[in-house]
């Protein structure tokens, strides 16, 4: 979006002082200080609309750094940790998940994870400059120029709210500038007060801002403030506000929520191809980051003068640790589209959730097979090792480790019938039945029966396996070092998400025929289509060369690379690329089912009967009632559609789910406990901050009157 600006306004912003941060001297931008916005500026239509612009820079901090998936996907039932632990108190639920920063002088084993206090600091942030905007923006004369900008502050305002009461319940609501006070005796409002705060916002929000992505792409428009206007009604009717809720018409919330569904349906139609959201990614502003599906977005692009402190860091945390395991057959590179950092490892729950035959989002979702990019053994020397024939031996550019995502009812693999399965690192003698070649990493996800994936990490522990089958939704190869910013844009709501919104309102009023009708829309786009490859895989590593679908080439094109082929010789950072990025899934070794190209059905006749991925999960919970069970399944389609989307924990915890999903399927979330972790602690260092309306500091009893039970 070319209208987004790294400067801030130098206000006094109360929140600030208390938070211990300083509105001209952060450095989450690299903010120029000398070009600051003034008061009198913001009140004049060019003034107002720009700093507005700047306001979105306070949602890229979500996806900078650790804190994007250890506050957001751990300790909930689709992911857990790999072998590391950087952010483990997140996923565990151990008493170190407590109201103070987990930092290495604590026991941490490094400073990188998340703070308690990092969502609530950096939302006031945002709060506090949206205020500002607010404030001055209503004295701008042009009524157009004046409705976008206050728009987008009411917008930014709410979500940041939202953010916060979804994490910590009740909150300190600040609707105001501090016009240079600085303020430490607050008062933390309930949780109704807070969520009717952020509905008040996206209201306003959503009378305001216009329809279209006057900005460009990454616009909030009036959509993007109805989809999460409706999110934050299904909020208050959710069982978590049960306390309280009872005072507002639970059939006018929920109808309302549909009427906005509806509305955002009509308007932002969702993409033909899944495969367009998040695997098709071809480069820097590509045509797909302008998909009309897509409400919401963290803008990112080749600018560093934008990247800010972190950028975008979410290629690395979704990737199994093949540099590590691949007995030095697959090298990690910027020709590869993610880093192998392991940090969200997909339960196996996640698997098996899906249809594996007929639903394609799991095959356009899951990196099921890695290319053999470095010759580690001479062919003689493999021959001699395992007694293979010549051409039995993968070189180049064969398959370097593949992911067999079976269901548990497969037998074909029982017995090892085509050479033992295993890791680069051990001795294994897997030979693919469909090409004849020995694969030096080779891992199913069922085997008599069992669930076997996690058997096979380095460390020998199932609870810190770094062997798994990843996600795509964030490679991204226009990365031009290893560990180098990326900068595709983070998609944080889209019309997909939306379909699941309303049905779940549907559920909630008890039209269980609906909300079929409604999910089976998604679940026709997620069909194999007629002609459909389904043996086809791509992912954002494309964007790497043109001449595999980039827009551009890569600037590391020509270097050389890491890797050698097997005369020895070092490859270029092209030739890596292309013995890295197959364009081929394990569908038909993980189906078994003949080759086709027909269409594919995922359609639900009647919701008393689902489908038999759901049936067991509802089993395995205890789910009963058609309403219990139809809750249920909506957060089982939420997997299937928007699998590590940055919002799973929060939806379970407004769902009310989140124990009893976090204890049926994630092994390690063992410490979890009801009352007390559907929230998250409130900061130590901002209750230790606060003061009375005297200037006295707060006593214990006080200080612990404004922590969330059992912290």
């Amino acid at each position: 979006m070319k209208y987004i600006s790294n400067k801030i306004v130098c206000g006094a912003l109360s929140m600030l002082a208390l938070l211990g941060t300083t509105s001209c001297s952060e450095d989450f931008l690299k903010e120029d200080a000398g070009h600051l916005y003034t008061d009198a500026l913001l009140e004049t239509e060019e003034g107002a609309l720009k700093m507005a612009a700047g306001l979105y820079a306070n949602i890229r901090w979500h996806f900078g750094y650790e804190w994007a998936y250890g506050i957001t996907l751990y300790g909930c039932d689709e992911f857990t940790t790999g072998a590391d632990n950087t952010s483990d108190i997140w996923n565990t639920y151990d008493n170190n998940l407590n109201a103070l920063d987990f930092t290495k002088a604590l026991g941490a084993p490094n400073n990188n994870c998340p703070a308690v206090s990092a969502l609530w600091n950096q939302m006031y942030y945002g709060i506090s400059t949206a205020n500002l905007v607010i404030s001055k923006a209503e004295k701008v004369s042009d009524e157009n120029s004046r409705n976008k900008a206050m728009g987008e502050a009411y917008f930014l305002r709410g979500y940041n709210y939202y953010r916060l009461f979804a994490q910590y319940g009740g909150v300190v609501i600040q609707t105001e500038p501090a016009n240079g006070e600085v303020k430490k005796d607050y008062t933390r409002s309930t949780a109704e007060e807070t969520l009717n705060q952020v509905i008040s916002d996206f209201e306003k929000a959503y009378e305001m801002l216009p329809k279209d992505k006057w900005r460009g792409n990454g616009t909030w428009t009036k959509y993007t403030a109805a989809h999460f206007l409706a999110k934050a009604l299904l909020f208050r009717q959710s069982e978590r506000n049960s306390d309280w809720n009872s005072k507002y018409d639970k059939t006018t919330d929920l109808n309302r929520v549909i009427a906005l569904c509806d509305e955002v349906i009509a308007a932002c139609p969702l993409a033909a191809n899944y495969s367009d959201l998040y695997a098709n990614w071809t480069g820097i502003n590509c045509p797909n980051e302008g998909l009309s599906e897509i409400l919401m977005a963290a803008e990112h692009n080749g600018d560093s003068s934008t990247q800010g402190r972190f950028g975008n860091r979410t290629y690395n945390y979704f990737s199994p640790q093949f540099s590590n395991f691949s007995g030095g057959w697959i090298k990690r590179g910027a020709y590869i589209g993610e880093m192998d950092f392991q940090r969200c490892r997909p339960t196996e729950y996640t698997y098996s959730t899906y249809d594996n035959v007929n639903d394609a989002r799991m095959w356009k979702t899951f990196k099921t097979v890695y290319g053999l990019n470095n010759q580690q053994m001479s062919q003689q020397a493999v021959m001699d090792k395992y007694g293979f024939t010549a051409d039995q031996v993968p070189t180049i550019g064969d398959q370097g480790c593949i992911f067999i995502l079976n269901k548990k009812s497969d037998s074909r693999f029982d017995g090892e019938p085509y050479g033992t399965f295993g890791r680069g690192g051990q001795d294994h003698t897997f030979i693919n039945p469909e090409t004849g070649k020995w694969v030096p990493n080779a891992f199913p996800l069922f085997m008599n029966g069992q669930y076997v994936l996690y058997n096979y990490g380095v460390s020998g522990n199932t609870a810190t396996s770094n062997v798994f089958c990843g996600i795509n939704k964030t490679a991204d190869g226009s990365r031009t070092a290893e560990k180098g910013d990326a900068h595709r844009d983070v998609i944080m709501a889209r019309t997909g998400e939306t379909y699941l919104v309303k049905a779940e309102a549907q559920v909630r009023l008890a039209k269980y025929q609906d909300a079929i009708s409604t999910i089976n829309v998604l679940r026709a786009r997620a069909q194999w289509k007629k002609g459909e490859d389904r043996s086809y895989y791509t992912d954002g590593s494309m964007a790497f060369l043109k001449a595999d679908g980039g827009m551009t080439d890569n600037s590391i094109a020509g270097n050389n690379s890491n890797c050698k082929d097997a005369s020895g010789k070092t490859m270029t950072m092209t030739e890596a690329y292309y013995a890295s990025h197959l364009h081929k899934n394990t569908y038909y070794l993980s189906t078994g089912i003949a080759e086709t190209t027909d269409p594919s059905d995922l359609q639900i006749q009647s919701y008393s009967q689902l489908p038999a991925e759901d049936e067991a999960i509802l089993a395995a919970i205890g789910a009963s009632g058609d309403y219990e069970r139809m809750l249920n399944f909506v957060f089982n389609e939420r997997t299937r559609e928007c699998i590590g989307e940055w919002n799973r924990w929060e939806e379970l915890s407004r769902a009310g789910l989140l124990i009893k999903r976090a204890k049926a399927f994630n092994p390690e979330a063992k410490n979890i406990k009801a009352g007390k972790h559907e929230l998250r602690p409130i900061p130590q260092a901002f209750i230790d901050a606060l003061q009375n309306s005297d200037g006295t500091n707060l006593s214990a009893e006080q200080k612990a009157a404004w922590q969330n039970p059992g912290y």
